[in-house]
Formats: structure tokens, sequence, C-alpha cells
């Protein structure tokens, strides 16, 4: 289903894979998963994530990408969380689904402030400049992260693919919030 915001502004990937809504409790276990470094309430959310892969790549091989892109995490941000759960994600459904990935295919160059309450366009001015592609992607590439939201970042990141030479994008998460 193609949410109103993509009719009114078409995204540059192709599709969203998101087998749940960003509301409770799956809002409740990717904070906890992400800003507390509980790892265990992830693991219903990847498997969940992983057979709904498995049946839209069963359904649509010509979907099944050439690379996975874990969404980049400045290294600051890093250190200071202590993993990026986009690429914990990332190397998850790669080991699963027997995919290859880049941890370093793209990279974020310079630290921004939190997205988090902060509208699309607002969202679009932080990350403005931020992300970079390292090097040449393939032509197929699917970005992984936990949530998609107003879809700032991972526009951003598919037009800088785009730029690059990927010829398709797709986006898989863990959750997308309602729209």
């Amino acid at each position: 289903m193609t949410c109103g915001e993509c009719l009114k502004n078409p995204p540059p990937f192709a599709r969203v894979i998101a087998p749940w809504h960003y509301r409770f409790p799956v809002d409740r276990m990717i904070h906890h998963y992400k800003d507390s470094g509980q790892r265990a309430f992830a693991k219903p959310l990847l498997k969940g994530l992983e057979q709904h892969l498995r049946s839209a790549l069963t359904d649509h091989p010509h979907w099944q990408p050439d690379l996975l892109i874990p969404s980049p995490m400045h290294p600051s941000r890093r250190r200071a969380r202590g993993f990026n759960q986009a690429s914990d994600i990332t190397e998850h459904l790669a080991r699963e689904l027997n995919l290859p990935w880049s941890p370093d295919m793209t990279a974020r160059t310079r630290k921004t402030g939190s997205q988090r309450g902060l509208d699309r366009q607002q969202r679009l001015t932080n990350l403005a400049g931020t992300i970079t592609v390292v090097r040449n992607p393939p032509a197929r590439v699917a970005i992984v992260d936990d949530v998609v939201t107003t879809g700032a970042t991972v526009r951003l990141l598919a037009h800088a693919l785009k730029k690059a030479g990927t010829h398709e994008v797709q986006v898989w998460a863990l959750a997308r919030t309602p729209g």
C-alpha cells in the first residue's frame, strides 16, 4: 500500500518492507533494544522481519537485492550507544537470508542532533549533507533500518545511492509509523 506522502512526493526507493507499525508494543520493544541495549527485545522482531522478507522474496524473487546496506550512524553516536542497531539488523538478515551486506558502503559525515520529535522537513534539514556513499554501489540495494518514521533518512540515503549508480533501492525495516 502506498502512503499519502509517497503519493504526493514519490520517494527515490521502490518499496518499504516493514512488518509492523511503530506503535505499542513494538515501539517499546525497539526503544528497549535501541536506547537501552537490551538486545533480547529485538529477537522476536528480527525473526518476524526475516519471515516477512522470506515470504516477500519468494513471491517476488526479482526484489532480491545485490547488497544490504545499514543506515549509517555517526561514529560518535555509535560509541555512545555501543552499537549500531541498523548494522545489527542487517548482519542478522544477511546471515539468515544468505545475502551480502556492507557495513561501510555509506557513512555519516557529520554528527547531527537527534531526529526524535522532528517533523519530516526538520529531519531533512537536520540530515542535509550528512550522508556519503564511500564506494560504487551495486545496481540493486536494500537499505536496512530499525524504524521508518518520516522517511527523511532513507530518502536522503536512497538519493545518494542512486546518484552513485544504484538503479533500484528498497527499504527494509522492523517497523514504520502508520500513515
